[in-house]
């Protein structure tokens, strides 16, 4: 396998994605397991000018015939290479997808693993790779901070509701948070969104799995088969053998199940662009989520959107530490009077610490706000 070839093919699938990098040895090794050497000629001729297109467009960028293409690209859809889908034109349309932040990672893992051989080490090189991103930010980190600045949410959190003898009772929420400049309102109850789909499927949390695979298991016990997809992306997960369609009953059955193990309803939109129909739901969890991990490890920024802000009532509050322990985001810590006290900064609007505060001390605070913590800065300046 010629290292050239997937050089060139690993740039351009880099580029699908919002963060760029180099190609590593560990992503060349990646890659060399995940695309055959066909697939990733293929990619080079036909996706090097951009990342979505039709059949037709992929005949004339790559000079190959229909059948050919479909013999090598249907393989990559299978994968979770390649993206695609219907336009609304009814266009059949490919887009190449990147190694990660959602890309062949994500789609690799979605499915049940089997603990095979290939899956560890696979596993053990995107743990390797993320570690080689991390130092690329590190050591440039001046010059990345300001183009993370401008990304957009990566994803936006809703609150879960407290269940309370079989009843759902919504956390208190208090219109008091100022949120100049934002105009578009999405919808803000998870299963309302449910609600609002025909097909919705589920597949495995990925960043469980990757962990499970690491021999790092969850640390909570978090259900894993509770990644949701919406919309155009469950009939491509659910096609393609990444989940499984489930009725809107069963979404909602599951939903409950992720809000008492205190899992965070995370909800994405097309390039982070709120006002476009959710595609996707993750549930999760403080110890493996990826997002949280990255950027606690000092790889990425947390970019997050949020119609919320914690707020605690320094009297009912008694010190018990729970919020502290649940909050996934590490803001909120106790006092020297043994009192919860909130970072507002590193508040993503979750709610788990008002789900699960047994003295009821802390509401949420109403307004649609952007949150964005750089990662920690590992070396000196």
């Amino acid at each position: 396998m010629s290292d050239e070839l997937y050089k060139k093919a690993g740039n351009i699938i880099i580029k699908a994605g919002m963060l760029p990098f180099p190609v590593t040895d560990t992503l060349m090794e990646i890659l060399k397991i995940l695309y055959t050497s066909e697939e990733a000629e293929f990619i080079i001729k036909a996706f090097r000018r951009k990342t979505s297109q039709t059949m037709e467009e992929l005949k004339k960028y790559s000079k190959m015939e229909e059948d050919e293409i479909l013999n090598i690209i249907e393989p990559l859809v299978k994968k979770g290479a390649v993206f695609k889908s219907q336009s609304s034109k009814g266009l059949t349309i490919y887009r190449i997808l990147p190694p990660i932040f959602i890309g062949i990672f994500e789609y690799y893992l979605m499915k049940k693993i089997k603990y095979t051989d290939e899956e560890k080490k696979v596993a053990v090189l995107f743990k390797k790779l993320f570690g080689e991103i991390r130092d690329i930010i590190q050591e440039k980190y001046d010059m990345f901070l300001p183009a993370f600045s401008v990304v957009p949410p990566v994803d936006r959190t809703i609150p879960i509701l407290k269940n309370i003898d079989g009843k759902e009772i919504e956390i208190e929420i208090n219109q008091e948070i100022d949120s100049p400049g934002e105009k578009i309102l999405p919808k803000q109850d998870i299963k309302e969104i449910i609600r609002s789909f025909d097909d919705i499927a589920v597949g495995h949390c990925f960043c469980r799995q990757h962990h499970d695979l690491l021999g790092e298991p969850c640390k909570y016990d978090a259900p894993r088969e509770i990644c949701f997809t919406l919309g155009k992306s469950a009939k491509f997960t659910s096609e393609n053998g990444f989940s499984r369609l489930i009725s809107q009953e069963e979404a909602l059955k599951l939903i409950d199940d992720a809000a008492e193990a205190g899992l965070v309803h995370k909800v994405y939109h097309p390039q982070g662009n709120i006002s476009k129909d959710e595609t996707s739901i993750c549930n999760c969890c403080k110890d493996c989520c990826g997002t949280f991990e990255l950027w606690k490890g000092g790889t990425m920024p947390m970019i997050n959107s949020t119609n919320y802000l914690s707020n605690i009532d320094q009297e009912l509050c008694v010190g018990c530490g729970i919020c502290v322990e649940r909050c996934p985001t590490d803001a909120i810590e106790l006092d020297d009077n043994d009192k919860a006290i909130r970072n507002a900064e590193y508040c993503i609007g979750c709610g788990v610490c008002a789900h699960f505060c047994p003295e009821n001390a802390i509401s949420l605070l109403e307004g649609m706000r952007k949150v964005f913590v750089p990662p920690p800065r590992l070396r000196p300046n």
